[in-house]
């Protein structure tokens, strides 16, 4: 099951606090608005999404048909193909916005920990 790129979502406390931080890291910002409280920063193919204020805990997110400098790729397993993939082996969607044929649709999953994990296709 190819699932896509895969990045972490941090649910921040202080935006410019955790910036600074990654960045002493070697993290770069890769995209986001500082002042819509959300910057994606990447290390090398390693990607951390900063949000503050938007959800309350940490989602392992991955971005089907993107490869990691957010490029689209020519092929790719469509987040609905992922969907009915998932939902046959037993999985509980437990929220979605699946729409269309085809395009920007995403879906979470929990794990037996109870961590969200996110699947979002933006193309």
């Amino acid at each position: 099951m190819e699932l896509g790129v895969f990045s972490i979502s941090l649910a921040v406390k202080d935006i410019g606090k955790s910036k600074e931080f990654y960045k002493k890291l070697g993290f770069k910002k890769m995209g986001g608005d500082q002042s819509q409280n959300w910057l994606i920063m990447k290390n090398g193919p390693h990607i951390v999404g900063l949000f503050q204020g938007m959800f309350e805990s940490n989602i392992l997110t991955f971005n089907p048909g993107w490869d990691n400098n957010s490029n689209e790729l020519d092929t790719f397993t469509d987040v609905r193909v992922l969907y009915r993939e998932i939902e046959s082996k037993g999985i509980e969607i437990t929220s979605g916005a699946i729409e269309g044929d085809k395009g920007p649709s995403s879906f979470a999953i929990q794990d037996p920990d109870d961590n969200t994990i996110l699947i979002d296709q933006h193309v």
